[in-house]
């Protein structure tokens, strides 16, 4: 990383992230609300041509570093590559292809097929490889040194947090977004950009992160500042969050951001899936939907609080559907 992620990268983000990704419907969830019995005000963020947030931080990175790919590497093939489990890399691909910036994607053997279809339709080259995401990760990095190609890693470029950012701050530009956020944790982009904001224009907000039980590290990396990878693979539906290699920068902002991290189960997981449906009409894939688990599996803990929470993926495994 060149340098930190601030408050200033979040608000000069949004003015150079194109609108389709920008503007995102948020209300509080009348029906959700009831159902939970937590005053519940939702960011939908798959309203958009990738179902994901992703394309804020992506579109954001490539016009601050695209200039950086020159003509001769274009020219061979030579732009970025990066490791996904299907949501950067296709906010990725969206932009490069914007761009005219070569992307190769390396995602897991197991990796959501729709998620491949979408980044490949969007004009990335994409590569299966590895039992996960953090070793499709390694796979990337190794290719990026044998090519000569820009490594791309969500989570630690700053200007992926910064637009991942933005979206607190049109959350916070409602009349009563709430007193506690309420984010899910995967590579830490997310909350770290949201964070970010939140602290700069409303401090007093209590941020929540969410991990799955099945990917824990995140909260012992938040917990101990130790990033060293997880023994065990990952084991959940919700896919992306489901890291065992934490990124060392994302874990040191988070410390300096995040009030708490909570885990959620799998029950809980598949369940805030099925009330979103239920409640909002609306397919959000687990990991999108893990601060609404947190609200199902916590509900003691957030009762009589007022949450928001971005619903910050659709692109749902069909076989989990």
């Amino acid at each position: 990383m060149s340098r930190t992620p601030s408050a200033a990268g979040v608000e000069a983000a949004w003015a150079a992230i194109p609108e389709v990704f920008r503007g995102t419907p948020q209300f509080v969830a009348e029906r959700l609300t009831r159902s939970l019995g937590v005053r519940t005000l939702v960011k939908v963020e798959t309203v958009n041509p990738i179902r994901s947030f992703k394309g804020r931080g992506a579109t954001w990175f490539t016009a601050r570093r695209g200039a950086e790919v020159g003509p001769r590497d274009r020219g061979r093939g030579v732009g970025w590559v990066t490791g996904s489990a299907g949501n950067f890399g296709q906010g990725l691909a969206w932009a490069a292809r914007r761009a005219g910036i070569p992307l190769t994607v390396f995602s897991a053997v197991a990796a959501n097929p729709d998620k491949v279809a979408a980044m490949r339709a969007l004009g990335a080259e994409v590569r299966l490889e590895g039992a996960d995401f953090d070793a499709a990760k390694d796979a990337a990095r190794a290719h990026a040194d044998e090519t000569g190609a820009a490594f791309v890693e969500d989570g630690r470029e700053p200007e992926i947090t910064e637009g991942a950012g933005t979206i607190a701050l049109e959350c916070l530009e409602h009349p009563d977004p709430g007193d506690v956020a309420v984010i899910p944790v995967g590579n830490g982009a997310l909350i770290g950009g949201m964070s970010l904001w939140i602290r700069h224009r409303r401090p007093e907000t209590t941020i929540v992160g969410v991990v799955a039980a099945g990917a824990p590290v995140m909260r012992r990396a938040w917990e101990t500042g130790d990033p060293s990878p997880s023994r065990e693979a990952p084991a959940t539906c919700a896919d992306g969050i489901a890291v065992r290699e934490p990124v060392p920068a994302a874990v040191a902002l988070m410390r300096e951001v995040v009030d708490d991290v909570v885990v959620v189960g799998e029950p809980a997981l598949r369940d805030a899936v099925r009330l979103l449906h239920e409640t909002l009409g609306l397919v959000i894939e687990p990991a999108g939907a893990a601060g609404i688990a947190a609200l199902i599996e916590h509900r003691e803990r957030f009762r009589d609080r007022r949450v928001f929470t971005p619903l910050c993926g659709g692109n749902a495994d069909p076989a989990l559907l």
